[in-house]
């Protein structure tokens, strides 16, 4: 059975990244596996970090820098993760969790949280290379849409979605009724500056009717 018991983590500024990438469930099955899911997210971020862009590019990364990890992390193994295993850990890891553990360490990394930032910017992007034809002539594609902070740099939020069944103006209406806005200014595009859209995402009060 897959394991999916995660160890209590105190998820304040003093707890490193790796206290964060522990509390996510694993979602593999327990034969067969060599490395702590842990290890392969860490390693994962630090090759996307430096560029990698495929499975292969992260094997690649972990055979060069397997004896740094070792000694840094206080490891011993004889070798590295290949292509096979992230491609394995990117189909059961639980991905949601995982990018909700990453922005929750981010924001506990910024002085005062999310309270201290006062400008949001949206922005919707397309997967390349997602784009297909469906049987009516049309095409879907998977395309994310992330809610950055400007003063700092790095994204407090993200989601991906498909665009044959949802939209970035609900993504995003999605993402915002997460955050608190109140006192923020929020950078969009067009299509989502209307009075009906914003209603129910500033606030994560209810509304009187």
């Amino acid at each position: 059975m897959p394991q999916t018991a995660a160890p209590a983590v105190d998820f304040s500024a003093d707890a490193d990244l790796i206290s964060f990438l522990k509390a996510i469930p694993d979602g593999r099955y327990r034969r067969g596996v060599r490395y702590p899911q842990w290890y392969l997210l860490l390693v994962a971020v630090l090759g996307i970090l430096s560029d990698c862009r495929s499975s292969r590019d992260l094997e690649a990364f972990a055979r060069r820098h397997r004896e740094v990890l070792n000694q840094a992390l206080r490891l011993n193994f004889k070798r590295w993760p290949s292509d096979a295993t992230f491609l394995y850990l990117f189909n059961k890891a639980h991905l949601q969790q995982f990018g909700e553990v990453l922005q929750a360490w981010m924001i506990s990394q910024i002085p005062g949280g999310t309270t201290a930032v006062e400008q949001l910017v949206c922005d919707g992007k397309t997967l390349k290379g997602s784009a297909i034809e469906t049987d009516d002539g049309n095409h879907r594609f998977v395309a994310q849409v992330t809610v950055y902070a400007r003063a700092l740099g790095v994204a407090l939020a993200q989601k991906a979605y498909d665009t044959h069944e949802s939209s970035e103006r609900a993504a995003l209406k999605e993402l915002l009724s997460t955050m608190d806005l109140e006192g923020k200014l929020i950078q969009a595009d067009a299509l989502h500056t209307t009075q009906a859209f914003f209603a129910g995402a500033s606030s994560r009060e209810p509304t009187s009717p």
